[in-house]
């Protein structure tokens, strides 16, 4: 488990240059995020060869998450799990849950601290004592340092941590990640992203002791659980395979691993298509899910491909089932910040302030995905808001407000759900897709 203190001390920069290098040294790495962020998985990706997945007890269940560890680090030799924000941070008001402590613990992941010590010396030594001794339920086992500002300056706060420091990262500008509203930018809309990564193997090989990180992880005991299979949560409704069209490239990023997963194991053919270029959707498509991303970054490319515009309104209109969460739901609305959008949806969207909870929703209506009266946990995280903010059938009520839009055949909200922690979500949109192809 890849910590820190505190929100900007370089974790995904250590994260993601620790999987790659042990990667370039020829072993098979797997890589995993704490919450429901998507951008640093892409990263992980990129930097292990294979999906980057997340670990969120709010949004999947505590027994789930070190089952889903197994099932994503299957056939890897080594994990490396990146942390969210401060080490005992985690959903506002609830003791620390879902925190990066909170996952160490559940997966009993040995945990190494990566602190920014550009502003500080010896004290560092006493945060670093603090959170290795707040919480006996973890165990800190090595420490990281990131923006050294010269040898002598690395040393003296090396001499005053009581805890192996397993590297030490000069100050190194051309190696950080451009931002954006909503966080670093996606490794799919990055040129350079491979080279990137590249660049942050070669510095972590030549800062970090990966012998000891190796030594670090191999101390971590066995899980005596079984991994996730999708398998034991859905099944094929029938023997046939319709397609599902999934939203994908540089606009439409966001999306669990497990989710194209959980689709196959119901049965579908999982197929994906880009927005931005590609003019329509896959042949045999009887199913579409649009899941998040930036398409508020992409809007006139995307307005500008009309035939594929019509074609997913015509689709919605003709009952296809559709499944549209946060970016998926802004490209059914009319227009996007006064851009023409596919107008599947009867709604406008604009950009305004930030809109970030960590909700329990309950289903507003029976629905596409739902049941009246149902609850799921999910994320939300946007810097856009919708008018109406629902329909007639909302998708959910969340903090008591209905919203989203929903019917027997679509399901369009800013909720982010998993899958994998609600599988009846997935099975309901497998029936569905199913019983559309066979109609």
């Amino acid at each position: 488990m890849v910590a820190a203190p505190g929100t900007g001390q370089g974790k995904t920069t250590v994260a993601t240059g620790l999987m790659a290098a042990l990667r370039a040294r020829g072993m098979v790495v797997s890589g995993h995020k704490v919450g429901p962020d998507y951008i640093d998985p892409g990263y992980h990706s990129l930097a292990c060869g294979r999906p980057g997945r997340n670990l969120d007890p709010h949004l999947v269940g505590e027994e789930l998450v070190p089952r889903l560890l197994l099932h994503g680090a299957a056939g890897a030799e080594i994990a490396v799990v990146e942390g969210v924000m401060g080490l005992f941070d985690g959903r506002v008001g609830s003791g620390g849950f879902s925190s990066t402590a909170h996952v160490a613990a559940l997966t009993r992941s040995p945990i190494v601290v990566v602190v920014d010590i550009s502003r500080s010396s010896r004290t560092v030594g006493a945060v670093v004592h603090g959170l290795a001794t707040y919480d006996s339920s973890v165990r800190v086992a090595g420490v990281i340092l990131n923006q050294a500002g010269s040898p002598r300056h690395a040393a003296e706060v090396a001499s005053s941590i009581r805890v192996p420091v397993l590297g030490t990262i000069p100050r190194d500008a051309t190696l950080a990640t451009p931002s954006r509203h909503l966080g670093l930018v996606t490794a799919a809309e990055r040129e350079e992203s491979s080279a990137l990564v590249a660049g942050l193997a070669a510095r972590v090989t030549e800062t970090v002791d990966l012998d000891a990180v190796l030594t670090v992880a191999g101390a971590a005991p066995d899980l005596e659980v079984a991994p996730w299979t999708p398998g034991e949560v859905v099944c094929p409704p029938s023997t046939r395979r319709p397609v599902v069209a999934v939203a994908a490239g540089r606009a439409f990023t966001f999306r669990y691993a497990e989710t194209p997963e959980l689709l196959q194991a119901a049965g579908c053919e999982v197929v994906e298509f880009d927005p931005l270029v590609d003019t329509a959707l896959p042949a045999g498509t009887t199913g579409l899910y649009l899941g998040g991303g930036f398409p508020e970054e992409h809007a006139v490319a995307l307005s500008t491909n009309v035939g594929l515009l019509a074609e997913v309104r015509h689709a919605v209109a003709d009952g296809v089932p559709v499944v549209a969460e946060c970016g998926g739901l802004l490209y059914l609305c009319r227009t996007l910040d006064g851009v023409p959008m596919t107008g599947a949806i009867d709604a406008e969207a604009r950009m305004i302030g930030l809109t970030l909870r960590y909700p329990t929703a309950t289903a507003a209506s029976d629905g596409l995905l739902t049941r009246t009266g149902e609850t799921v946990t999910g994320h939300e995280f946007h810097h856009t808001t919708v008018e109406p903010v629902s329909g007639l059938s909302p998708a959910w009520v969340v903090d008591g407000q209905p919203v989203g839009f929903g019917s027997a055949t679509l399901h369009a909200s800013y909720l982010h759900t998993h899958w994998a922690g609600h599988p009846h979500l997935a099975q309901r949109f497998a029936d569905a897709v199913h019983a559309h192809a066979d109609a």
